[in-house]
């Protein structure tokens, strides 16, 4: 009996690692999915004086990226937004993070502006109610404002293809 237990703890343990080391490191379950995106009142980049709300997005299928121009992995992700945006399949809002207007603008005028829209979150208070653990992150959000689907990191090609673009097609096709 004194071998038997020992024994069984490695066995367990053994189970539990295996397990962990399947996982995808990058999918961070979001306690958000299938529920309401968290209501914002934010002022737009590019025009502070004018402000936008989740509500302004009802009934259209958008995407939610967050990024700040301090984001060395923003720079990774940018081109591919710039590419979907030419595609014109989605509304593509910004959430600028702990940034500068200054400096996100500056960035954003060096590399190009993928978004249809951008609003300032210069003290994270909406990163922590979206969950955000850093940027970038991407955030499917339904015509009725219900957070489908959240990537963490940098959004490569695949995953675009892949996960993006075909839920964007089937939450199009759903009705509001």
């Amino acid at each position: 009996m004194k071998y038997l237990l020992p024994l069984l703890l490695f066995i367990a343990l053994s189970v539990f690692l295996a397990i962990g080391l399947k996982l995808n490191p990058r999918e961070i379950p979001s306690p958000l999915i299938d529920k309401p995106a968290p209501a914002f009142n934010l002022p737009v980049l590019a025009t502070p004086e004018q402000r936008l709300s989740q509500a302004d997005f009802k009934g259209k299928v958008w995407l939610l990226n967050v990024w700040a121009s301090w984001c060395v992995s923003c720079r990774e992700e940018h081109p591919l937004l710039i590419e979907l945006a030419k595609q014109n399949k989605v509304l593509l809002v910004g959430l600028n993070y702990k940034d500068e207007a200054q400096a996100a603008n500056a960035w954003l005028g060096k590399h190009g502006n993928p978004y249809n829209v951008s609003v300032m979150d210069a003290d994270g208070r909406v990163g922590i109610d979206y969950g955000v653990y850093g940027v970038p992150e991407t955030f499917v959000i339904d015509k009725r404002g219900v957070v489908r689907y959240k990537h963490t990191g940098p959004v490569q090609p695949g995953e675009l293809e892949n996960i993006f673009l075909p839920l964007i097609e089937k939450l199009e096709a759903e009705s509001a």
